[in-house]
């Protein structure tokens, strides 16, 4: 059980060195004098000063920021409601169809999603860019939404809400003051997440971006494409700290939402 223990925590110490070195050999680099990454030659804060300097740039990443607010607010509101629906179907045969459909849409390629987007908006016509984009992100994000909410869901107490059904409230006061405060964890955890995946998604993006309209991630494969710039490392360190630091208020308010759960759940015992 010890070797077995040892073992594994060796193995997830090598998974982590594989993720994180290549993303801190381009932090690293982020602030290297030279012009290439091969040898580092001095600090410099250069080439963040012509990133934020880039007005070209700076109007791509409030472009990114507000297709990722949008889309992942759509999502959480249509994602808790699915989440809600799904949970409370009563035929299990139907619910299962419809939690492996979800499934499905999560583990789908982004490649595919994104062609099949692409091949929908040619066909009725409409025109590639901000709404399409923000469309398509809100496809791929209600899911992921659905996932978060649903064991929130599971954990709820359902005496609470047959107590305010005997007092005489409707199905929007049981939605609005019993349900939605109890998976407020959930709800959050859809909402960053669905924000995330947002601020990274490449494929979908790619496909369904039109004419001066990009997003970050677009902006940086352009940008590799053209050649080694220490810009996009400038860039990709900028993008990688916001994804951290999303997660780590996921993390801090998920945290303080199982606090406050779990003393609720001391106080009714008592």
């Amino acid at each position: 059980m010890t070797n077995s223990l040892k073992w594994s925590k060796l193995y997830l110490f090598f998974v982590f060195v594989l993720l994180y070195v290549p993303i801190l050999y381009l932090v690293y680099f982020s602030f290297n004098a030279g012009g290439t990454m091969n040898e580092f030659t001095g600090f410099t804060f250069e080439h963040y000063s012509n990133v934020l300097s880039d007005q070209r740039l700076i109007q791509i990443v409030i472009h990114t920021l507000l297709v990722a607010l949008v889309s992942s607010t759509v999502a959480t509101v249509i994602g808790t409601l699915g989440a809600i629906g799904i949970y409370y179907v009563k035929n299990n045969q139907i619910k299962e169809a419809l939690l492996n459909a979800n499934n499905i849409l999560l583990v789908s390629p982004d490649v595919i999603i994104g062609s099949s987007f692409l091949l929908l908006f040619t066909m009725i016509g409409y025109q590639l860019g901000f709404m399409s984009v923000v469309l398509s992100h809100i496809a791929f994000s209600i899911p992921i939404v659905v996932l978060m909410v649903l064991p929130n869901l599971e954990e709820l107490n359902q005496s609470m809400i047959k107590a305010a059904e005997d007092l005489g409230a409707n199905r929007w006061q049981v939605l609005s003051q019993v349900i939605l405060p109890n998976i407020t964890a959930g709800i959050f955890a859809g909402f960053f997440m669905a924000f995330t995946y947002s601020l990274d998604d490449f494929a979908v993006t790619f496909f369904v971006t039109g004419n001066g309209f990009t997003t970050l991630s677009v902006e940086i494969y352009s940008r590799a494409r053209q050649g080694i710039s220490l810009e996009i490392n400038a860039l990709s360190t900028l993008l990688f700290i916001t994804s951290f630091l999303l997660v780590l208020g996921y993390y801090c308010i998920s945290k303080q939402n199982r606090h406050m759960h779990r003393k609720k759940k001391a106080v009714v015992r008592k």
